[in-house]
């Protein structure tokens, strides 16, 4: 190991899941590294009550990864993202949810994939992981399934998220907050359509797996709406964002819930699915309308 060894700051932002939190850290503990790069942890709380300090204190204690614990008391996702950031260290940032656990090879397989494309940043798939099984209409519908592409694909603004990736330290402009508050959620699809704007390139790397844990409180139907509800507001914020998406959704919500009553003959699955895709519409056109169907800032279980 040597001085340019390159170090990686695996940044995790957290909010009153000490338990997801702990597994987390756990995982990361015991990432492979080949002796091509070092890594340490940055823990952002966004809890203003400092929940998550004991779990990471207790972490950094028991084992040989440093992790760094700081606070941002507003209650953000993007303000979260934007701390982590601020304190991470070393030339390269990567990002994992509280709730997701990586694969023993998840950071070194992001990092090789990084090294050999020549890109900016890789993206990895996030897959569903279940510790209780749950009702055949939530694995029918799929939808804790996020899309997938093949290895070394090129990733456009609409398929970026944070869940799962590595960046190179430098598309961070000095002294310009990466993510932007007003995004409840959609804030890294709309930070990847920024820095795609300005040139840098991010691709795929579908061996680089993290699971993400679905408790069973994100199998009642009310959540899995209220979700798809946000989404279609916010949609309103991309720059991308226009009249002829207003005329979809003005043709899409009668349309959507006329079949219905079919979708629920045809089982719990294809009628979940049909409504998760008319409340998207739905959110929307309240939020063109100026009504905010989420008024609360959305923080999931």
């Amino acid at each position: 190991m040597t001085t340019d060894t390159p170090h990686i700051s695996v940044c995790i932002c957290t909010y009153k899941r000490p338990a997801l939190l702990r597994r987390s850290l756990a995982e990361l503990a015991h990432q492979e590294t080949d002796g091509r790069f070092t890594y340490s942890i940055v823990v952002v709380d966004n809890d203003h009550l400092r929940s998550a300090e004991p779990v990471v204190s207790r972490f950094a204690a028991d084992s040989k990864v440093a992790a760094k614990y700081c606070v941002e008391p507003r209650q953000n996702i993007a303000l979260a993202r934007n701390k982590a950031v601020e304190s991470a260290e070393g030339a390269f940032v990567a990002f994992i949810d509280d709730d997701q656990f990586p694969t023993r090879r998840w950071l070194a397989t992001l990092f090789e994939a990084c090294v050999q494309y020549e890109v900016d940043g890789v993206l990895g798939p996030v897959k569903p992981h279940f510790d209780q099984k749950p009702p055949t209409w939530i694995v029918n519908g799929k939808f804790y399934e996020r899309p997938t592409y093949p290895t070394g694909f090129v990733i456009d603004g609409q398929k970026g998220r944070t869940g799962n990736v590595l960046l190179k330290r430098h598309i961070f402009a000095a002294g310009a907050p990466p993510f932007r508050p007003e995004f409840l959620t959609g804030e890294d699809q709309d930070f990847f359509a920024r820095m795609i704007e300005k040139g840098h390139v991010f691709v795929w790397c579908d061996e680089a797996v993290a699971y993400e844990v679905v408790p069973p409180i994100r199998w009642k139907r009310t959540f899995i709406l209220k979700r798809a509800l946000l989404s279609g507001a916010t949609s309103l914020l991309q720059p991308t964002f226009g009249a002829r998406d207003i005329a979809k959704s003005v043709i899409a919500v009668p349309a959507y819930a006329a079949g219905l009553p079919l979708a629920f003959v045809l089982g719990q699955g294809r009628f979940m699915s049909l409504m998760v895709k008319l409340f998207d519409h739905l959110g929307k056109l309240l939020a063109f309308l100026g009504v905010e169907p989420i008024r609360e800032p959305y923080v999931t279980d």
